[in-house]
């Protein structure tokens, strides 16, 4: 549907005016908001004075369209020269030296749509477009009817009454302008204060992050050193009371042997303990060595078998299996980094699970890994514990446990040489039921990039890795 609403003339600059109320007349009777009818008004007002001044004058036209949404359309065409360079004019890095086209920019702003016909000698027509909001009801031809009615009757306004109102306008538009920019002043002053306050957190972190790194060191530093120093009074320990223990000093009375059995089982925990800690210093300073060597799952699993063996005590409850590895290639990386890890996940295993078994695979994986797998049918572990357990230093509350020495150490240097050597370790686990380990590795370990570390295919060749702080590997142990 199209319905014209009215038809004006513009041949002196008072019509220009005239077109003005004309158009926001229309614009509130058909239902537009205050602000629809400025932009309105003076869209068409710029369009016109555009057509007088380039062209000596033209006609406006009012018209309704569609049915459901309505558009309000105004068509202003004239028969002047013109527009020569259209789409110069259009773009929107044009400049205008004359003022050309400055109101055909603003029309564009004001309105949904600007529509454009015109050629060198043919005049030029602009059609400006704007849609009925969701909130504005659709009119019949009936109420069409009766504002044109309304409308014909209606006495044109005073001029000056006119330039009064768009006075007005501009005061208002002033007003909601320093409003805006007192607001933006205010969100400026908020930015700024939380700038600093985000600086002065940054600040805060940076000097704690660097507190931290200083108590790492510290840490480290600490675990290294007394570790070390521990090792060889706890050594001579061992020594000297498995020397009486096989009565190398002379024989033993019961309680003697009892006590020197205390002696040695208590320096045994003490110098796992020790290892432990060294191992996770090493791990955290960076300065592990890693041994690349060429080797093959079954004879990793031969040798983890001869070890792990004599855990189990006569007639015991728990089967350990080493299920036949299949299919599966040559590993190159440090063996026995990987036989420490599955030998602290077995020992776990034998020493949680009362009876069943415990069984020790080994299948390919994606992306050229192979996951290792350890399974027993012991106590199981709760979800709520399953990311405790690789902490350094926790043990679960457990009446097992109480029967049981360990540091608490030894998954949590499981999960660190594992992602040392570019792997994972993860657990699937039920209370009761059993649980079930697994390490996911590369089969040809790579240094990482920023180590900048040349791997060699000589079979027990070493890779230091590199420390920010010392320019060599350090292996402690002896």
């Amino acid at each position: 549907m199209s319905y014209p609403i009215l038809t004006a003339q513009v041949r002196f600059e008072q019509d220009i005016v005239q077109v003005r109320q004309k158009a926001r007349q229309i614009a509130a009777g058909l239902g537009f908001d205050s602000q629809a009818q400025t932009r309105i008004a003076t869209a068409v007002s710029e369009i016109a004075r555009n057509a007088f001044k380039y062209a000596g004058g033209g006609k406006v036209e009012f018209i309704v369209e569609g049915e459901s949404p309505q558009i309000f359309r105004t068509r202003i065409s004239d028969t002047g020269p013109g527009i020569a360079d259209l789409a110069v004019v259009l773009s929107p890095n044009f400049r205008s030296q004359t003022g050309a086209g400055l109101g055909l920019a603003a029309a564009k702003r004001l309105m949904h749509e600007v529509e454009i016909d015109s050629a060198p000698d043919r005049g030029t027509a602009v059609q400006l477009i704007k849609h009925f909001s969701k909130h504005m009801p659709t009119l019949s031809a009936i109420e069409l009817n009766q504002l044109v009615d309304k409308l014909t009757r209606q006495i044109p306004e005073d001029p000056y009454a006119e330039i009064q109102q768009q006075n007005q306008e501009l005061l208002r538009t002033l007003e909601e302008l320093r409003q805006r920019q007192e607001e933006l002043v205010q969100l400026n002053q908020q930015l700024e204060d939380t700038n600093r306050g985000v600086l002065a957190l940054y600040a805060e972190l940076n000097d704690k992050a660097e507190s931290l790194r200083r108590e790492g060191q510290l840490k480290t530093s600490f675990l290294s050193n007394m570790s070390h120093e521990f090792r060889t009074p706890l050594t001579v320990i061992l020594l000297l009371s498995e020397l009486l223990l096989n009565r190398l000093d002379g024989e033993l009375s019961a309680e003697q042997e009892k006590q020197v059995n205390y002696i040695h089982k208590s320096a045994e925990s003490l110098a796992e303990l020790v290892n432990d800690s060294l191992d996770l210093a090493k791990v955290e300073a960076g300065k592990l060595t890693i041994r690349v060597a060429d080797f093959e799952v079954e004879d990793l699993f031969s040798a983890l078998r001869g070890m792990m063996r004599p855990l189990l005590p006569q007639n015991s409850a728990v089967t350990l299996i080493f299920e036949a590895p299949l299919e599966l290639p040559t590993l190159t990386t440090d063996e026995g980094k990987v036989s420490q890890i599955l030998r602290n996940l077995i020992s776990n295993a034998l020493k949680f699970t009362e009876a069943g078994e415990v069984r020790v695979a080994a299948e390919i994986g994606d992306g050229e890994t192979v996951t290792f797998s350890v399974a027993d049918t012991g106590i199981g572990i709760s979800p709520a514990d399953q990311r405790r357990i690789f902490e350094e230093f926790v043990q679960l509350e457990n009446p097992l446990q109480k029967g049981i020495k360990g540091t608490g150490l030894g998954l949590s240097l499981c999960k660190k040489l594992a992602e040392f050597l570019g792997g994972s370790i993860d657990i699937t686990s039920s209370p009761g039921v059993g649980s079930t380990f697994f390490v996911k590795l590369p089969i040809v370990y790579a240094p990482d990039e920023e180590n900048s570390l040349e791997m060699s295919a000589a079979k027990g060749n070493e890779i230091p890795l590199a420390n920010a702080n010392s320019p060599s590997s350090i292996d402690f142990r002896f």
